[in-house]
């Protein structure tokens, strides 16, 4: 990599935009890739360098991107809550369709994990409540499965819901979300489902 390349790296990582901005105006390569096969704005979106990730995006980085481990810019933003950046990077492009590797869109990742107001965003912005990935699950399973129950959870459910989502849909083995909910005992996410 080159020096100018290495530099964009480190203001990126270190959440320095104005060397970003610099290290651009040089003429650094904005889609050089980096440890792991990252761009400047995944390395700046996987430290939560949310200064340093706008100027990224302001600068025309693709937030399309994927890493060695088909992370994107935007699917990293979605799947742990950072909203500042993944609202940019809906402003930006961001393929509302794109998968991770697990063949999950953004909305699933950021169900499972509790993050409501990346679920909201993504929601909002038109991403499929209905996506299946490889594991046979939609956003509504896996924050059945992987959740914990609690109050976010049941929010989580709630809106995506709302949402769209369907809550006939089975998961891999045939069951529905309303089970899957029952037999862990989530009884305010069998009544949100009830509802539905």
């Amino acid at each position: 990599m080159t020096t100018l390349n290495s530099r964009l790296f480190e203001a990126a990582s270190a959440g320095d935009a104005d060397a970003v901005r610099a290290a651009i105006a040089e003429g650094a390569d904005l889609e050089a890739r980096g440890s792991g096969g990252m761009t400047a704005l995944i390395a700046a979106t996987k430290g939560n360098r949310i200064d340093a990730a706008l100027a990224l995006l302001d600068a025309g980085a693709d937030v399309n991107a994927k890493d060695d481990i088909v992370d994107s810019s935007y699917l990293y933003a979605g799947a742990r809550g950072q909203d500042e950046i993944l609202r940019a990077t809906l402003a930006h492009g961001a393929d509302l369709r794109s998968t991770n590797r697990y063949g999950g869109t953004a909305l699933i990742p950021a169900s499972e994990r509790g993050h409501l107001g990346a679920v909201k965003i993504l929601l909002a912005a038109g991403v499929d409540p209905n996506h299946i990935n490889n594991l046979h699950w939609t956003a509504l399973h896996e924050a059945i499965v992987l959740g914990d129950g609690s109050k976010t959870y049941v929010d989580i459910v709630r809106t995506l819901i709302a949402g769209g989502a369907d809550i006939t849909i089975r998961d891999g083995d045939g069951v529905l979300p309303r089970e899957l909910a029952a037999a862990r005992g989530y009884r305010d996410i069998v009544a949100a489902i009830d509802k539905a």
